[in-house]
């Protein structure tokens, strides 16, 4: 670990704060006593995901739209369980993708494992949407139409104020 610490540091000639991207290697050929986290470019790090309530009805995919209008923000089914994905990483996460809160890192990192990490996966999932208009469409591709006012229905508009 530390010749590849070594290595690491003497690549970056003199860059400093600059991310480097590690080399790739396969689970198979890490050897004893290496850990696979110094190989990869920290993918648990720079996202989290929530598990969320499945759609049943046009008002659940509208929540979700809303949830995508701010920031970046993806959905994902997996197994066919939703997911809110927040792109974001992680505020501790170093420019050589190491943790820079190590000795004090919340329990959800102590306890992550590589056993069955994402490093060697390309993020491929039953479904997954990146905008907020590739949900609606699917939205509209799944659901009944949605209804119509009837006549005589109050149509409700935004109000605008400060103008």
């Amino acid at each position: 670990m530390a010749e590849f610490q070594q290595s690491r540091e003497s690549s970056n000639h003199g860059k400093e704060g600059q991310s480097e991207v590690p080399p790739r290697i396969r689970r198979e050929d890490l050897k004893e006593g290496e850990v696979l986290c110094s190989y990869c470019t920290a993918k648990c790090c720079r996202y989290f995901a929530l598990g969320i309530d499945a759609p049943t009805k046009w008002n659940d995919f509208d929540n979700m739209r809303w949830y995508m209008m701010h920031g970046p923000v993806c959905i994902f089914v997996d197994d066919g369980c939703w997911f809110l994905m927040v792109i974001a990483d992680c505020q501790h996460l170093l420019p050589d993708q190491r943790c820079g809160a190590y000795e004090t890192r919340p329990q959800i990192c102590r306890v992550y494992t590589t056993d069955n990490c994402e490093y060697d996966e390309d993020g491929v999932y039953d479904q997954y949407f990146e905008t907020p208009e590739q949900l609606w469409e699917y939205a509209h591709a799944v659901m009944p139409p949605r209804p119509r006012r009837t006549v005589g229905e109050p149509v409700h508009l935004p109000l605008l104020t400060g103008i």
